[in-house]
């Protein structure tokens, strides 16, 4: 199973069509989108082309590939404009002896961290800055943001299969950063 893992397109049709066609590109199974779609939320300026309808639109093409878990700008009325879940503050995807606890980032994070078991990967976006971390017992990793990259990072998304992690920019497709398992 290929997953691409993505956070906050915060409403950028322009960025969210162009993960969307690097998901093609990849070849990935599955979308794991980490919350804060459409809305651009108080504190980030307007992403490029600023369209929470076309967002939606786009996303909604791909509602059977995508697992998503609720960001911290996402309102009840997402929901009316999405055709998948975004309902779970959090989502677990076993790895066979590993597991991926899989949130936004504005409740559990790395200063207040879920139950996790060595080797366990926390995994969240909402800083907008990609990271791969080993915190002792666990990992943490961040895919950085789709639309507003932080901390002169890039506009990126992560890919996961046979037990690696791949940082990519969404712009070159250059990988940025690798992890194995």
């Amino acid at each position: 199973m290929k997953y691409m893992i993505a956070s906050d397109i915060h409403g950028s049709a322009h960025w969210c069509a162009r993960l969307l066609e690097a998901f093609e590109k990849e070849g990935a199974d599955r979308l794991l989108l980490l919350g804060d779609l459409l809305y651009h939320g108080p504190r980030n300026d307007l992403p490029k082309d600023y369209d929470t309808k076309k967002t939606a639109e786009l996303l909604n093409a791909y509602k059977g590939d995508i697992l998503c878990v609720r960001g911290n700008c996402e309102a009840d009325v997402d929901r009316m404009m999405l055709d998948f879940s975004i309902e779970a503050d959090n989502a677990f995807v076993d790895l066979g002896g590993r597991m991926i606890f899989a949130t936004h980032g504005h409740v559990f994070n790395t200063g207040n961290p879920p139950a996790l078991h060595e080797g366990d990967i926390l995994l969240y976006g909402h800083t907008h800055v990609p990271a791969c971390e080993d915190h002792g017992s666990f990992m943490y990793m961040n895919p950085g943001s789709v639309s507003i990259p932080k901390e002169e990072s890039w506009h990126g998304y992560m890919l996961f299969e046979d037990g690696t992690f791949l940082w990519k920019d969404l712009e070159t497709g250059e990988i940025k950063n690798s992890f194995s398992l």
